[in-house]
């Protein structure tokens, strides 16, 4: 549905490309996780596809038609779910997917039956006339999904919807959006949460700098790298397990990226020939998380 290809942006002013020759694909029926850390260009993009920022270089089009020239024809066919509350905190749910829906131009019974779809879909009905300010994190997260939904959107870009969110609530909403790309939309997923792309993404596109490091499905990306040997063993010696590959201590906890030709049976054979009991033990390709890292540098950014 979404294709950008080769999109570039700088900001007035700025001594670099805030995007540099970014393109990717979205598809109706998949969920597409976008990686990348502070400063990465992913807010930029956000906004092109938005409507917020104009296309300065390259080209995104949905359906084969310029975003600009679609979002006129149609301007509630891309939604976005932001990271901050979208809602008027002083009026009820009720009350502001009603002011929603209107804004999204629905009238009559179209918008009577969007609201209590949505309403149904974020589970919502017990709340309808509790103020939005009085919502728990949760609820206000899932106020933010039932209004995006509104006026059936085919393509939504969801911004760390997760934030700040109880394990139940966390769950819910990606069982939600996982249901939304399965009916048939396409959907942008941003997170610095990695279980949350590997449970719910086809596919990752990672990037840095404005620039696209990685892109492939979920299965490709985590099936490219050496084998890992993670081991929890009290009082290991890490150097003994050099000769296997490249050793990452963390407390009890080491992991050790093979080398061609070692394998996993010699390192745990290693770590009981010392005497040190095996409390815990994984064999399996790096995770995203380990992928990310590696790609984006342990720098912290700040902005």
């Amino acid at each position: 549905m979404l294709a950008i290809d080769g999109l570039g942006f700088r900001y007035p002013g700025a001594p670099q490309a805030a995007l540099d020759g970014v393109s990717l694909q979205a598809r109706r029926g998949g969920v597409l996780g976008l990686l990348g850390p502070n400063g990465a260009g992913k807010t930029t993009l956000i906004s092109h596809l938005a409507g917020l920022l104009p296309v300065q270089r390259g080209s995104v089009t949905v359906d084969g038609v310029p975003l600009a020239d679609s979002r006129r024809a149609n301007p509630t066919r891309i939604a976005v779910a932001p990271q901050e509350y979208a809602f008027y905190p002083m009026l009820t749910v009720a009350e502001n997917l009603a002011c929603f829906a209107a804004a999204g131009r629905l009238s009559g019974d179209r918008k009577r039956d969007r609201i209590a779809a949505c309403t149904a879909f974020a589970q919502l009905e017990r709340f309808s006339k509790v103020r939005a300010e009085n919502l728990s994190g949760g609820l206000k997260r899932r106020l933010n999904l039932a209004i995006a939904l509104l006026p059936e959107p085919e393509l939504v870009l969801f911004d760390e919807p997760t934030v700040g969110v109880d394990p139940q609530s966390r769950a819910f909403l990606l069982d939600a959006i996982r249901s939304l790309a399965t009916a048939g939309a396409a959907v942008i997923y941003t997170s610095h949460y990695m279980e949350e792309i590997e449970a719910i993404a086809d596919r990752v596109v990672i990037i840095d700098h404005g620039q696209v490091l990685r892109d492939g499905s979920l299965a490709e990306l985590l099936s490219d790298g050496p084998v890992v040997v993670t081991v929890r063993a009290e009082g290991v010696d890490a150097a003994t397990l050099r000769p296997f590959g490249e050793v990452e201590a963390d407390g009890a906890v080491l992991r050790v990226r093979l080398v061609p030709g070692q394998s996993a049976a010699a390192v745990l054979a290693a770590v009981e020939a010392q005497g040190v009991p095996i409390e815990h033990a994984e064999v399996g390709r790096h995770t995203l998380e380990h992928l990310f890292m590696s790609l984006t540098k342990r720098s912290l950014r700040d902005d």
